[in-house]
């Protein structure tokens, strides 16, 4: 009993979830809508606003949203099923033992680093507001204030979103009656630099690339399948699409992307706390990630096993950091480069799941415990890594995204029919098989 209340504890990082922590559908629907009803949607919206008219901005988000959403489905029922956290899975779906440690760091790295984003944005809203204390110091309390709610676990990530997500749809809806007057806004050229459309859907994919690929660390805890689909329509979809059309509106109505000046001289301190409750939201979740992956990280590279609770507090820490450092700056070349990095991650697992299916019986077989055995590592996979992403990212045509996640899969599918997967697996210790904590 006591090990099993530090496991729910510690959110099932090297465990599933059993049936009895699993959610209805609409409670982490609301959290997943959440994760996109951000400030740094809004502001990749005025960023596409400001660079294309209102109807190409219109396609770029529609057309990457629902790219997105496919593959947070395509992922997120993997999780679903197995009822495990993204880095933990990536062992039996292509990664073996040492891919998945590598993962597991390349998330927490990078959601940590959206952790800075989102705390530097909040920290530059606070500071506008109250005009005394600059915004890294507003960032270092902001990220203070969310590490310790991340570190408390899953079980107190939904509060947030029944407030946040209802409130801030309320204050953009106020923002835009405020300021947008002009009917034609709708029809008019855009006010800055022309953006390529190409490059605006990898921006939109960027912009929940992390996100999609870690869609086990959610899904995990749904009880149906529909219940993937559902939440991701809602939560994934909709929030990268209705989100990001309010940022092109701002934007071709004021001719600016300081979204952040907009929301601040038009909601004061109301408008500052809901966007500050807004980013808690979305943090939240991304030092959750951030932590299975490092947990993952520590046991999969030295065998021990770390509190997901420490280490949410280490990673809170960096992240706080890296946004009084002024992280947020670089926001742009930040997305651009998770569009080519994630999605080959997502062609595999999809491809070594549903398709090729090495070691599945593994999963299905075992459970509801983890499976005895994980390939020590595969190096066809992280071949195919390299290769996608680079590919992706060097093509002439196409959206780099989309291609280097279908060309992981059409080379993980190759692979797999040569007979290139299959190597030397690891025995697990009895302590990793039974999900004891050590």
């Amino acid at each position: 009993m006591v090990e099993a209340s530090r496991a729910g504890r510690d959110d099932q990082a090297l465990s599933r979830v059993p049936c009895g922590a699993r959610q209805r559908w609409w409670s982490v629907a609301v959290q997943r809508f959440g994760q996109t009803t951000a400030l740094s949607q809004v502001l990749l919206g005025a960023t596409l606003g400001f660079g294309m008219s209102f109807w190409g901005a219109f396609v770029a988000l529609t057309v990457g949203a629902v790219l997105v959403g496919v593959v947070a489905v395509a992922v997120g029922t993997i999780g679903w099923r197995e009822g495990l956290p993204t880095a933990l899975l990536s062992r039996w779906t292509g990664f073996g033992h040492a891919g998945s440690a590598v993962l597991g760091m390349v998330v927490a790295l990078s959601c940590t680093g959206w952790f800075g984003v989102q705390t530097g944005l909040a920290g530059a809203v606070l500071a506008n507001v109250a005009g005394v204390v600059p915004a890294p110091v507003w960032a270092l309390v902001f990220g203070a204030v969310v590490t310790v709610i991340a570190a408390c676990g899953a079980r107190w990530t939904a509060w947030p979103s029944y407030v946040a997500v209802p409130a801030f749809l309320g204050l953009l809806a106020w923002v835009v009656l405020a300021n947008v007057n002009d009917v034609n806004v709708l029809g008019g050229p855009a006010p800055g630099p022309s953006i390529e459309m190409l490059t605006a859907i990898t921006l939109v994919i960027g912009s929940f690339a992390v996100g999609a690929v870690v869609s086990p660390d959610v899904t995990r805890f749904h009880r149906d399948g529909s219940d993937v689909v559902k939440q991701a329509v809602l939560g994934v979809t909709a929030g990268e699409w209705v989100i990001g059309l309010v940022g092109v509106v701002i934007a071709h109505a004021l001719g600016t992307t300081d979204v952040m000046g907009v929301i601040g001289s038009t909601g004061g301190w109301a408008g500052a706390l809901i966007v500050v409750t807004v980013a808690l939201k979305i943090n939240d979740w991304n030092l959750l990630s951030a932590s299975l992956g490092l947990v993952n990280f520590f046991d999969a590279v030295l065998s021990v096993r770390v509190s997901r609770a420490q280490v949410t507090v280490v990673a809170g820490c960096a992240g706080s950091s890296l946004a009084a450092a002024g992280v947020a700056a670089h926001f742009s070349h930040f997305l651009v480069l998770l569009g080519v990095v994630f999605p080959p991650v997502a062609g595999i697992m999809v491809a070594e799941y549903h398709v090729v299916r090495c070691w599945r019986n593994e999963l299905v077989s075992t459970r509801p415990l983890v499976p005895r055995s994980a390939p020590s590592w595969v190096p066809a996979t992280v071949g195919i890594w390299l290769v996608a992403a680079t590919a992706g990212e060097v093509m002439p045509f196409g959206l780099s995204g989309l291609n280097s996640f279908v060309l992981a899969f059409a080379l993980y599918v190759a692979a797999g029919r040569w007979d290139l997967l299959r190597i030397r697996t690891r025995r697990a210790t009895r302590r990793e098989v039974t999900g004891k904590a050590a």
